[in-house]
């Protein structure tokens, strides 16, 4: 289903689904506070109310106090008519405070209390007075209940608040977590997405890179978003573009050296007869040109037969034959094999190294080797140095190959490893090279997944070839 979208578009659907999980929990972050916000404001209200509250009952007390006494000793039907007004809105007030939590312990005294101070209100002028302290004591009993409804008030208050505190400490935590929670997860999906939607962008660089280092023998299928997916068929279809045409260069490399060998194969004869005088004799000038023919057919000839020698290694570079063969007695066995060359300059070599078991074609890597070590050969002053190393290290297998000769310019160290490439260094006593060797020696490592380079350094040429995870302990 997701391979019906192209890169870009899975791209915008992943940062909407992430930019819509943290902004979901902005939201719930920003209705949570001001959820906690309204309670606050809310609670404070309240707490203002009860205060308030608790205060005007208490001056609704004074001030019925004061009424009640003057109603009594001046028997005015007046002030006990304003006396039962104040009541009414003291009883309100403490129906009010009911409401909102205070106990009706308190509720009950405050009532009777008032209760029998309305009755006292009434009665005979000589008992006034009588009434009147009755009713101051009743006052005072009020007044204390009064207190204790201010101290109930105050603790209510501080209940609720304590409870809002712990509220909003309980929300501060859940919104922590949930914060958190959807970090955790928005880094955790955009991990995922990047890995996702790299893995087909690490294939397409693979089969590139293969396409570069002429693996062409894989096929290159693209798994992920439509357009990468289109990339790697179109990549495919490079492939095989590129089989057919390094068929074609080969089958045409093969035709044009097998039709050159043939005329200059009598080519050669006809100066040779020429030279014996079979066509008569020749003077000096006529064989001095016979002879020049001769050196440049002998030299077409050598260079249609490197040709046809990279031709053939190109080829068969794609062609592993892999053993398990000790690389150290690989390495000495080519030495061995070159003693000769290197006796005859009076040279030094010394293989260094532990036995180290791998897989590879031993062939093709002696060859390798062997193409390496005649150029240290062909470059090392008389008397002169080479060393050659087998080492391991941070699962890589390392052969070094380093001579004591006049070294590769620093203008050719780039093109060293092109076919029939001769950098501008070469030795004054020896036949100027083809320029294939270290082309071949390129293709094969290559082959075994490794790579070789030319390290910086003077004198001498200093050759590393290292493959990656494939020895045997």
């Amino acid at each position: 289903m997701l391979q019906r979208f192209s890169f870009r578009q899975l791209l915008v659907i992943a940062f909407l689904l992430i930019a819509s999980l943290l902004a979901a929990a902005s939201l719930r972050a920003l209705f949570t506070l001001e959820d906690l916000t309204q309670q606050s404001r809310d609670n404070a209200a309240r707490a203002l109310e009860l205060s308030g509250a608790a205060q005007s009952l208490r001056e609704r007390s004074v001030s019925m106090e004061r009424t009640s006494r003057q109603s009594v000793v001046l028997d005015d039907r007046l002030l006990r008519a304003h006396f039962k007004d104040e009541a009414s809105e003291a009883t309100t007030i403490q129906a009010r405070l009911a409401r909102e939590g205070i106990p009706a312990a308190t509720a009950r005294p405050w009532r009777a209390h008032l209760q029998t101070i309305g009755d006292l209100l009434v009665g005979p002028p000589d008992t006034a007075l009588d009434r009147e302290r009755q009713m101051a004591q009743e006052f005072r009993a009020l007044e204390g209940i009064n207190a204790d409804i201010a101290v109930q008030v105050q603790q209510t208050i501080q209940q609720r608040n304590t409870s809002l505190q712990d509220k909003l400490e309980a929300s501060r935590q859940r919104l922590a977590q949930q914060v958190g929670w959807a970090i955790a997860l928005a880094v955790a999906m955009a991990l995922a997405f990047g890995i996702w939607f790299t893995r087909p962008l690490k294939r397409l660089e693979n089969a590139i890179v293969g396409l570069g280092e002429n693996r062409l023998d894989q096929v290159i299928a693209i798994q992920g978003p439509a357009d990468l997916a289109l990339v790697g068929q179109r990549l495919n279809w490079l492939r095989l573009r590129l089989v057919e045409l390094d068929a074609d260069k080969s089958r045409f490399l093969r035709h044009i050296s097998h039709e050159l060998k043939t005329p200059l194969a009598s080519l050669r004869e006809g100066v040779s007869l020429l030279e014996d005088g079979v066509a008569g004799a020749l003077s000096n000038d006529q064989r001095e040109i016979a002879q020049i023919l001769r050196h440049n057919t002998g030299v077409l000839q050598g260079q249609i037969e490197d040709l046809l020698r990279f031709n053939t290694a190109a080829f068969e570079a794609r062609q592993l034959h892999r053993k398990t063969v000790d690389l150290l007695q690989l390495i000495e066995a080519q030495v061995d094999a070159q003693r000769l060359q290197w006796r005859a300059r009076e040279l030094s070599v010394t293989v260094d190294g532990e036995p180290l078991q791998m897989e590879i074609d031993p062939e093709k890597i002696g060859t390798a080797l062997a193409n390496l070590l005649s150029n240290a050969i062909r470059y090392s002053p008389f008397q002169g140095m080479i060393r050659l190393a087998l080492s391991q290290q941070r699962g890589l297998v390392r052969i070094d190959i380093q001579d004591q000769g006049i070294g590769v310019a620093p203008a050719d160290r780039e093109r060293i490893f092109e076919p029939f490439f001769r950098g501008e260094r070469q030795p004054a006593d020896v036949v100027r090279g083809s320029g294939i060797g270290l082309s071949i020696v390129h293709e094969y490592i290559a082959a075994h997944g490794g790579r070789i380079a030319l390290l910086p350094g003077e004198p001498g040429a200093h050759f590393r070839i290292e493959f990656p995870h494939v020895f045997k302990s």
